[in-house]
């Protein structure tokens, strides 16, 4: 679309800036967020720590092997779901539309305003004063170049730029610097001599089609090249909200596995029931040992946030599957959030598996 305008916000390293405000003898130092248990990873990782090489995702056993130093918090999502409607909040005083993208982003289409980098500035400023929390900014004619751009210049960065200067700025990056390109397919683009976005985005779509396929194959193409259609929606249709856990050991059996759940569903049920919201899909996710990820989720006639009826169904659920392995990981699921409550005909059984 000729013309658009798109400000991606990113929160500077958002969980840890939240802990450090209630922490903030912490400020200065590598501080970690990350559980506790052996096979728990980290959530977010401060600025100095980042020099170690510490990031989201990284083992935190690693972590504490790569920054002996390091200052490890359990994280608090509560307060973090919190702290980021204050955020939101914000935004949408400033702006029409706001597309929330996560606890920590945001688009916002700036598209019309006589000075969209003005406004840009004042949203930045709002956010810090209002919140304490800092940000960084993206400017660009897609979704795909302002958020690029916000990541350019981490943490209070703030970056404008059109499609032709990013492909300029980061014609040498690798493939992974595209958010939805991941490992594997950064590895397989390396297999057949592609290493940078500019290699990626003049290689020909027909032999892009016969690696990855005539979906897939084109689109890498297109997003190399930061062509990006897509409008800031402000409802999402999509809405739903969970608790899971990763066990710090495989467990085996109902028996152990049932109280774990019943915990999972009250965590849940409080938020649903403080936020006041309902949904009518109940599901579950079990990873087992070999992680083979599967979901099963059963959709009621109503809406509810009753811990009573959302235990109950997951437990029939997780009862119905019975894990035939030990189980790594567990979850819990309400979905279809503030739809319409009205009743259907009759429930519907769905039943999903991922590897």
């Amino acid at each position: 679309m000729e013309g658009r305008c798109i400000a991606h916000v990113d929160m500077d390293a958002f969980y840890v800036s939240v802990e450090l405000q209630r922490r903030p003898e912490l400020r200065g130092l590598p501080v970690v967020v990350a559980g506790t248990g052996p096979r728990a990873v980290v959530t977010t990782a401060s600025y100095e720590a980042r020099r170690f090489g510490i990031f989201s995702a990284t083992p935190a056993e690693r972590a504490r092997r790569l920054c002996p130093r390091a200052v490890f918090v359990p994280p608090d999502f509560e307060l973090y779901r919190a702290r980021s409607r204050e955020v939101m909040a914000v935004l949408n005083e400033h702006v029409d539309r706001v597309e929330v993208v996560g606890l920590d982003e945001a688009d916002l289409d700036l598209t019309g305003l006589d000075r969209p980098r003005a406004a840009a500035r004042r949203v930045k400023q709002a956010t810090r004063e209002r919140t304490g929390l800092g940000c960084s900014i993206g400017l660009g004619p897609s979704k795909l170049v302002a958020k690029v751009a916000s990541d350019a210049e981490k943490p209070d960065g703030f970056v404008e730029l059109t499609r032709s200067g990013a492909c300029d700025r980061f014609a040498d990056a690798s493939p992974g610097l595209i958010p939805g390109i991941g490992p594997k397919t950064v590895e397989r683009l390396a297999g057949h001599g592609i290493e940078t976005l500019a290699q990626l985005a003049a290689t020909p779509p027909s032999a892009l089609a016969a690696w990855f396929g005539d979906r897939l194959g084109p689109h890498l193409a297109r997003i190399a090249r930061f062509e990006d259609e897509r409008t800031v929606e402000t409802v999402r249709v999509a809405k739903s909200e969970s608790r899971e856990t990763t066990f710090d050991h495989d467990l085996r059996g109902l028996t152990v596995l049932e109280p774990v759940l019943e915990t999972l569903s009250a965590q849940l049920c409080r938020t649903l029931a403080k936020e006041d919201r309902r949904g009518r899909t109940i599901g579950i996710k079990v990873r087992l040992d070999d992680f083979s990820t599967h979901t099963r989720a059963r959709t009621r006639e109503e809406a509810t946030n009753e811990l009573a009826v959302v235990h109950e169904t997951a437990r029939e659920l997780l009862r119905e599957f019975d894990p035939p392995r030990p189980v790594r990981l567990l979850g819990v699921r309400v979905a279809g959030l503030d739809e319409d409550p009205s009743p259907r005909a009759a429930p519907i059984d769905q039943l999903e598996l991922s590897v």
